[in-house]
Formats: C-alpha cells, sequence, structure tokens
C-alpha cells in the first residue's frame, strides 16, 4: 500500500514536471541555455513536534529544535533549468525523525509538562517533491551563461508527500512498536468522533533557500536547508489529550490494550484522562540541510566550451 501510494505521488510529480517543461521550453531564454541536471543529496535532518524541545511553549519551528535528535537524510534529484534563473526539480529522499521528550532541560517553565510527559517516538521517512528554483542574482551577473567558478544562492519551494510510521519505546518488553495501531489518543473510538485514525502518508509544503558553486561548467555543488510544513499532527503519535485507559480494552484485544496503555501515558499516573498529552493547534514539521551534487546532461548551451569563446569551423 504504501509503495503504491508513492508511485502514485511519483507519478503526479513527474506529469507536473514534464507539463512545465513543455511549457517553459518555448521561453525566449531556452533556446541556448536549457538543460537538464541529475544528483544526489545528503545530510542532516531534525524533527519539529510536540515531543522534546526546549524552554517555554512548544513550536513548530526551529526554536524548538533537537540537536541530539539528528539523523541522516540522503536522496536523488533531476531537474531541468529552461534557463539559468529557473529549475524545475524532482527529488525522492528517505531519512528518519526523532523525539524525545527525556532530552528536555527543565527550566521550571512549560517545558516541565513535556519532561514529566516521558514519551518518545522514531520514524523511518520516504518523501517525493516537486520543486521550483529561483536564483535571482542572475540579474546581477554580466554574463549567466558563464557560471564557472562561480556561487549562486537561491530560494526554493513547491508541494511533495511522505510516508511515516511513528514508533515508540516500550520500557517493559524493551523494544520499539508501533503506534497507530494502538490509538494512543482513541483515534477511531466512537467516544471520540473526532479523532480519526491518520493516515501515514500526507502532503507537505517544502520551502528553503541555498547556494550553488559550479566546481565546472557541467559540476555544481550546493547547500540548501528545507523546512517541510506538514498537515497532520501525528508524526509523533501526540497531539491532543490523555483518554481513559479503559477504553483501550473495550476496543483492543487484551495485550494490545495493555500495550496502548503503557503507550499512551508514560507519566506513572501523574496526569489523568482530559489533562493535556499534545497541541493540536501546531502541526507537525520538519527540515534538512543537505549537501546536493549536480551534473548536467543533455546540454543545449555552450557549456561544452569550457571556456566560453566562440567555437569557429
Amino acid at each position: 500500500m504504501k509503495q503504491n501510494l508513492l508511485r502514485s505521488v511519483w507519478k503526479y510529480c513527474s506529469l507536473s514536471f514534464l507539463t512545465l517543461v513543455s511549457f517553459v521550453s518555448f521561453g525566449q531564454y531556452t533556446e541556448s541555455t536549457s538543460h537538464i541536471e541529475i544528483g544526489i543529496t545528503a545530510g542532516p535532518s531534525n524533527f519539529l513536534g510536540d515531543l522534546g524541545g526546549n524552554m517555554g511553549r512548544g513550536t513548530p519551528f526551529l526554536k524548538d529544535n533537537n540537536f541530539p535528535m539528528t539523523k541522516l537524510t540522503w536522496g536523488g534529484f533531476v531537474s531541468y533549468h529552461p534557463n539559468e534563473l529557473l529549475a524545475f526539480r524532482l527529488a525522492l529522499n528517505f531519512g528518519s525523525l526523532e523525539g524525545d521528550d527525556a532530552i528536555i532541560k527543565p527550566k521550571g517553565g512549560l517545558e516541565e509538562a513535556r519532561k514529566t510527559r516521558n514519551s518518545n517516538f522514531r520514524s523511518k521517512f520516504q518523501e517525493a517533491l516537486f520543486l521550483v528554483e529561483v536564483y535571482p542574482t542572475i540579474f546581477l551577473e554580466e554574463d549567466p551563461n558563464d557560471n564557472y567558478k562561480k556561487f549562486r544562492p537561491y530560494v526554493t519551494g513547491g508541494i511533495g508527500a511522505f510516508h511515516f510510521n511513528p514508533q515508540g519505546f516500550d520500557p517493559v518488553s524493551n523494544q520499539w512498536v508501533g503506534l497507530k495501531a494502538l490509538s494512543t489518543e482513541g483515534q477511531g473510538f466512537a467516544e471520540f468522533p473526532e479523532r480519526k485514525p491518520y493516515k501515514l502518508t500526507q502532503m507537505n509544503v517544502p520551502l528553503g533557500i541555498g547556494v550553488k558553486y559550479f566546481l565546472s561548467d557541467n559540476v555544481n555543488l550546493s547547500f540548501e536547508i528545507i523546512h517541510r510544513k506538514t498537515f497532520t499532527d501525528y508524526i509523533d503519535d501526540v497531539s491532543t489529550n490523555y483518554i481513559d485507559p479503559a477504553l483501550f480494552y473495550t476496543y483492543l484485544p487484551g495485550n494490545v490494550a495493555a500495550l496502548a496503555q503503557r503507550m499512551a501515558n508514560k507519566t506513572g499516573g501523574i496526569y489523568d484522562p482530559g489533562d493535556k498529552r499534545g497541541t493540536p493547534t501546531n502541526n507537525d514539521a520538519y527540515y534538512s540541510a543537505g549537501f546536493k551534487l549536480g551534473i548536467r546532461l543533455g546540454d543545449n548551451s555552450r557549456y561544452g566550451n569550457s571556456t566560453n569563446c566562440p567555437i569557429r569551423f
């Protein structure tokens, strides 16, 4: 099921990509500068959500970044550059996300409640992104077609889809266990009709900045930071309030219900049903800082002539 959904998203992004290529290929600059670029990317990624964080109120942005939770993200991409100003990129990335209340350093503020919550999660993720890149400094360059040993900053944004599957650590079995099937906040229970089981494949909106350096006319190295806004608060399986643990035994088999009770409330009974467990008004987010190695292919410009001098016959 997961693979079929990712294939569908990739097919949709591919069709969008080809449509844009067909549209921009008639632009006034593409006749001499259009090209395809392929490459790989790798770098750290981090989760921004309910679990973990720093002093004060939890937020879905960099204020609650926890460096010990940093994981590796890697992937590949193909870009079409109709000219030196724009690029359209399809990317497929793989990585992990993790959050843990145990790493919070209590300062006597709102972070104390999250520290007491004592929850954690980890999840692998796969994502497909369609991005537009804009290189605004092109307008300041005397010759945009001459890029050898040149730095070129850019902004990027687009749309994507990602798949995740949160796990939590069970101190009794000393194992990581899947959380979605446990309905830790009563998802799918009749008592909570507004709490639907969350989907493991979701849309996101990637936004970022980067800078590209041309090692040669056809090879470049980039560094970029891309933040993903998501439309789910359940990447870490935490969103709303604690529920009555008796409900787990109403809807789940006995051994599964006992596990759900343990994973839903790790406070040792400090928090009761109805008490705040997460913040449903803030959706989860994540970001990555990646190094990209790109190689230009099928160049329709003069990049084969690295000196940028006219070719005489």
